[in-house]
Order: C-alpha cells, then structure tokens, then sequence
C-alpha cells in the first residue's frame, strides 16, 4: 500500500495545478501569497515530501545525508529579525561555526559512504528547502530555527532527523534526535572565573538574537553565577532579559559598543554571548581608546580558530564544533539502521579556554612573541 502522498494529491488539495505547486516548492518569487499559502499548507496537512530524481524515499536509498541551516550573513534583499540588515556589509566570520560543523559531517560522511547535500535557507523558502533537501537524501540534519516545527514534523514521518541547537523542553511529533552543547554550564564556568579569579564585580551580557536557543541557555548560565553571588548584571531592562542583544556578527558586537559608549562608561567585563560579537566588541572599544583587558575584559563563547590569535588573545568557552557534525552523521546512521529505537538527547561537553583578554596572563610563549 502506498503511503506517501504525490504532488497530484497536494495540488488537488489545494485547488491549483501541479505547475503551480512545483513553483511554491522551488521558492519562485512570481507566485500569489494566496497560492503559496494554499500548497503550503495542503504540504502540511499531507505530510508530503518531494522526491529527488524520482526516488522513492521507502525503497532504495540515496546514499546522501542532508545539513539545513539558516543563511549565514542574510540576503542584501532580505531584512530578517536578528540578523545583519541589507544596508550592513556581510560578516563573513558567521561562517566560522557553520563551517567547522560541517568540516566534521563531511568527514564522518565520507568515512561511511554517504555524500553530504548542504543548503542554507532564506526568510522566503524556509520550509521548501527543508521539504526539497528531504526529498533528497536518507537522513537530515537541521539546525533549530531553520523552518517551522510543522514542516520538520512531517520531514520526520518520511526520514530521520536530527535538531541541532533546539531549545531546552522544545519538542515535536514524531522521533527526533536531538543534539547540543553544555552552554548553560559553560558559561557559567566562566562568569565563575570572572568572579572568583579576577574579583570582577561590574560585569554586562551582550545577548544574541533574541530567538536564540543558545544566547539563551548562556545568558542563564551568566545570570546563576552572578546569582550564587548575590550580584546582578548591569543593564538589567527586566526579569530574566538581556538589555543588550547583538546578531552573533563581529559588526552587531561592535554596534553595541558604540551604544554603550553612547550611554555613558562601559562596565568592566563585557561577557558575549559568542566569539563573533567579542570580535567586534574587541574593536570597538579599541577605536574608542579602550584597552583589553586593562579598562575593560572581554569573553566569547564557541571557541572559533581565530579567537586564539588575536591580540590580546581571547578567552572563551569552545564547544567541539567538528565533533557535533560526527555525532549527528552517527545519530542519523543507527535511525537508518533501526528506525524504531527510543529518541536520544545528547549533550556534549564544553571547554573553558582562558587567555588574555579576561586579565589573565598570556603563555610566555605568547608573551615573547607579542
């Protein structure tokens, strides 16, 4: 008995031509919203899936394994909540985690005889991509965020998948891994060592977006440290909510800066809530005449090759970027391998990588070749 549904049926449900919704599935800007909106949702409703180069997804395999993730620097069209505006250059440094992720699935891939589709979505074709990357391969791996919990839920009825960096409690219907790094932990490793080692006292979380699973298992990270120490963050706009949010870019951390500067002396320690916007925070308070670590300490979070070779040096939480593109290539072979078995949470480790721009003291190697 067939199971999967055909785009005759989506198109019969939805009351246009299969042309019409071959269009909406190929992210076609010429198409009514209203005729969007109508295949979008019978796709829904149908659970269905497009087959790449007529492959039936339940019988042979693709030997091909797919990574979704949002744009890296945003579309000079596209103006997206969060990200770099179309008037801003793009920051090509955004592609620093994505890249080292993908380095590690490529690997495990090869290693396992699959090829690896990568394709990074846009505000218009969210959910189409995700629907046609699946059509395309035998497993995906899908950065939270990436399209709506709907189309990753019928993705799911037709191949694994595994999200990456989802919330904490978010779920959806059907069997997904899900795989992330320890970043409430983390982070609050290190404000600890701001605290403990260094006597700091004034310290500021510069957020990432606020949709941000990440920025936000950080910033609570951040706000428990200060908490066991009876101190709270400066800037404090409400409850539990960062005042500053930046993009994750060099050029949103910079952006920031200059605000703060704005506002009136910068705090001590400005804790960022990646490495990218610890880069441009770095730069800004450099322009402005400011030194780090002497009048103000920066941190990251990520641990990003070029954090280690800048001057000062910065200290940062590293999560193991390559070994979360092997883990979810793994996660995704023993769902191919047995479809039925249990949903895993996997949690890897992070660690606390200090060097200089906290005040700690550089490596005498370092020193002596500053």
């Amino acid at each position: 008995m067939r199971t999967s549904p055909t785009v005759y049926e989506v198109a019969e449900r939805a009351g246009v031509s299969t042309a019409s919704v071959s269009r909406v599935l190929a992210g076609h800007d010429r198409v009514r919203q209203e005729t969007r909106d109508k295949v979008m949702a019978a796709v829904t409703e149908l659970g269905y899936v497009p087959r790449g180069a007529a492959q039936d997804l339940a019988g042979r395999r693709t030997a091909v394994l797919g990574l979704c993730f949002p744009d890296l620097v945003g579309d000079r069209d596209i103006a997206r909540p969060g990200r770099a505006r179309p008037d801003q250059e793009a920051d090509t440094d955004a592609m620093y985690w994505y890249d080292e992720v993908i380095r590690g699935m490529e690997r495990a891939a090869r290693r396992s005889g699959y090829a690896l589709l990568i394709a990074a979505s846009h505000e218009t074709d969210d959910a189409n991509l995700v629907l046609t990357v699946a059509g395309r391969c035998d497993g995906l791996v899908v950065l939270a965020g990436t399209a709506p919990a709907e189309t990753v839920e019928h993705v799911v009825a037709r191949v694994p998948v595994v999200l990456l960096a989802a919330p904490p409690g978010i779920r959806v219907r059907g069997t997904v891994d899900h795989l992330g790094v320890a970043n409430e932990s983390g982070m609050h490793e290190l404000t600890r060592h701001l605290l403990d080692t260094h006597g700091y006292t004034d310290l500021c979380f510069i957020a990432g977006p606020p949709d941000s699973a990440d920025s936000a298992s950080r910033y609570a990270g951040f706000r428990a440290a200060l908490a066991e120490r009876g101190l709270t963050e400066r800037g404090l706009a409400a409850a539990g909510e960062p005042d500053l949010h930046g993009d994750f870019t060099a050029a949103g951390g910079a952006a920031v800066v200059t605000r703060l500067l704005q506002r009136g002396p910068v705090p001590r320690v400005l804790v960022c809530a990646n490495d990218q916007t610890a880069i441009g925070a770095m730069s800004a308070l450099r322009q402005a005449g400011l030194r780090v670590p002497e009048q103000v300490a920066v941190t990251g979070f990520d641990g990003v090759q070029v954090a280690r070779h800048l001057s000062p040096g910065l200290t940062t939480v590293a999560q193991p970027m390559r070994e979360i593109g092997e883990v979810a290539v793994s996660l995704l072979q023993q769902r191919i391998a047995e479809s039925d078995r249990p949903a895993e949470e996997i949690q890897l480790p992070v660690r606390l990588e200090v060097r200089e721009s906290c005040g700690c003291p550089a490596p005498a190697g370092r020193r002596e070749d500053q």
